[in-house]
């Protein structure tokens, strides 16, 4: 029996070892899910601090429970690690680490690199290697693939090589990992074939495409997507405020045609790792080929703006109130990138407290997912909502809506806000809208 007869067999039979690379938002719940297939998992990540959460029972990832993670190890069916080499014991190995942009805006694959030198290091033959972890076109092809070469083992014949883009959403309870569809795109047909095999135990629904380049792309395009129909519902916001009207009653009667349109939402600005940094990747890729994406650059351009906007919007707001910006006292309301989602990760957020700092506004912020602020510069220990504290500030500039705030409660006690995420539906004497 041949090695991809023998990694079928395994994988068929569930007595495949599946080593997951990097335990973040998208490779533990992969590692759980598998786990509770009926596979023994290892996961493997270079964080100690990280082992040690799961080892004790620490929520870090909001769509795992840590009980689950607890049970799996009891019962010796998952074992986080920071030694490397279990993955010579590991019959299929899913990469799944970060690829941020360095900040000259370009893609930064030095973890792809470093995970995959370190999954060459340990190889052995039979063997299947998937990388999800989402970057620019031919990655799979160009960087993985010639370092798993260096082994001096042969793709299709030793070992397998698959891409197949993580499309995990933080927090959607509607859409946890198993019921969003999986992509799947091999080095060869072989390879695509086994990494079908092993998603469909775990996966409602698994796709085949013809090669990486394609699963590469489709990933891009999903959130270049949501990229451009977002900037183009901030521009419109814009224009509504202008115009005298309401962008999100706009909305709401556009909903109203049931074909050719899909419901968009203006924001204080993108964060996460998702759209801010995907559609920068295939823009970077283009000029590599001597082509300039216009409509992803002039997206990414309008939604860099949208943090400024909000600023602007604040001081002009205060200043109709006779109140300047460097004598405001500013409380920015929720902080993470995203409602209900611990993470802070590309936050608009940030440059917004930055921004207001720069106009000498004396800022502070309440965020029931994050006590203390400690990045990028920015040095703050939140402050707790109280009326007393509430009627201390000229402003409050609601920018993450997360569900556990009793926002009635600010309205009531509050001078000023500044609603960036349409939560009060009413109309308030006190609430002004984006």
């Amino acid at each position: 029996m041949n090695t991809y007869e023998q990694l079928k067999s395994k994988i068929k039979d569930k007595s495949a070892q599946v080593c997951i690379v990097g335990l973040g938002y998208v490779g533990l719940p992969l590692a759980v899910e598998f786990a509770k297939k009926g596979y023994f998992v290892y996961g493997y990540d270079t964080d100690p601090h990280r082992i040690e959460k799961l080892r004790t029972g620490e929520k870090f990832i909001v769509d795992v429970d840590p009980k689950e993670v607890l049970e799996l190890m009891k019962n010796n069916r998952f074992v986080p690690t920071t030694d490397d080499t279990v993955i010579k014991d590991s019959d299929a190995i899913i990469i799944a680490v970060p690829t941020p942009l360095r900040k000259v805006k370009f893609p930064d694959v030095s973890y792809v690199v470093s995970a995959s030198t370190t999954v060459k290091k340990n190889m052995r033959k039979g063997q299947l290697i998937i990388l999800e972890s989402t970057s620019y076109t031919t990655t799979t092809r160009n960087v993985t693939l010639p370092i798993l070469k260096k082994s001096g083992l042969k793709e299709e014949r030793d070992f397998f090589l698959c891409f197949s883009p993580e499309r995990v959403n933080p927090g959607d309870k509607k859409f946890p990992v198993i019921k969003i569809p999986k992509a799947v795109g091999g080095m060869s047909e072989q390879s695509t074939e086994l990494a079908f095999m092993l998603y469909s135990v775990i996966m409602e629904k698994v796709f085949k495409v013809s090669s990486p380049e394609v699963a590469e792309t489709s990933k891009l395009l999903e959130n270049t997507f949501r990229l451009v129909n977002i900037a183009l519902i901030s521009e419109f916001a814009i224009l509504c405020n202008k115009l005298g009207i309401s962008i999100w009653e706009v909305i709401e009667c556009a909903k109203t045609k049931p074909f050719g349109f899909m419901p968009f939402y203006p924001g204080p600005g993108i964060g996460g790792h998702c759209i801010p940094c995907d559609p920068v990747f295939l823009s970077w890729k283009a000029k590599k080929l001597g082509y300039k994406t216009k409509m992803i650059d002039l997206a990414l351009e309008m939604n860099r703006y949208m943090p400024k906007y909000t600023v602007e919007r604040v001081v002009e707001l205060l200043a109709s109130k006779k109140k300047p910006i460097e004598k405001a006292n500013i409380l920015i309301l929720g902080v993470t990138y995203k409602k209900d989602v611990k993470d802070l990760r590309e936050s608009p957020a940030l440059e917004i407290i930055e921004h207001f700092k720069h106009k000498a506004a004396k800022v502070s912020f309440h965020d029931s997912m994050i006590p203390y602020i400690k990045i990028d510069g920015i040095n703050m220990e939140g402050t707790a909502i109280t009326p007393a504290n509430l009627k201390k500030f000229d402003c409050v500039v609601l920018i993450t809506d997360h569900s556990d705030v009793d926002y009635s409660f600010i309205q009531k006690h509050a001078r000023l806000i500044f609603d960036a995420r349409n939560v009060y539906k009413e109309k308030h004497s006190n609430v002004v809208k984006l």
